[in-house]
């Protein structure tokens, strides 16, 4: 299971949704103490991050959710999946948008291989 957490709910949906149609079980929050509780019902694989969460920094809630948990991975992701509900709301505004965004193969063969990481780092 994934469990990603992101502050911004249009991105946390929109990455979720890819997941879950790649097959890959998805607890998503943008809460830290949900984040926590979640290790409660669930094994837990990689944790899906952004720089800043809640206010604080991402490497932060990363280290003290691994506390939790010492054996799943943490993909941090700093830039935007390509869609077209993310690049309509950056128009509308008239945002622009650096780095490019990654598309949902980019995206995914990080998280397969973010996975298998932190899997053999488990093995070990």
């Amino acid at each position: 299971m994934i469990l990603l957490l992101g502050s911004e709910p249009l991105v946390r949906s929109v990455l979720k949704e890819v997941l879950e149609k790649a097959g890959y079980l998805v607890h998503a929050t943008g809460d830290l103490g949900e984040a926590v509780d979640s290790f409660a019902d669930h094994r837990i694989d990689l944790l899906i991050t952004h720089p800043y969460v809640e206010n604080i920094p991402g490497y932060e809630a990363s280290k003290y959710l691994r506390l939790k948990n010492p054996h799943m991975g943490v993909l941090f992701v700093a830039g935007v999946l390509a869609d077209d509900r993310i690049q309509y709301r950056a128009d509308l505004e008239h945002f622009e948008i650096f780095p490019e965004p990654f598309t949902a193969d980019q995206f995914l063969n990080k998280v397969e291989g973010a996975v298998k990481a932190a899997q053999t780092r488990f093995e070990k």
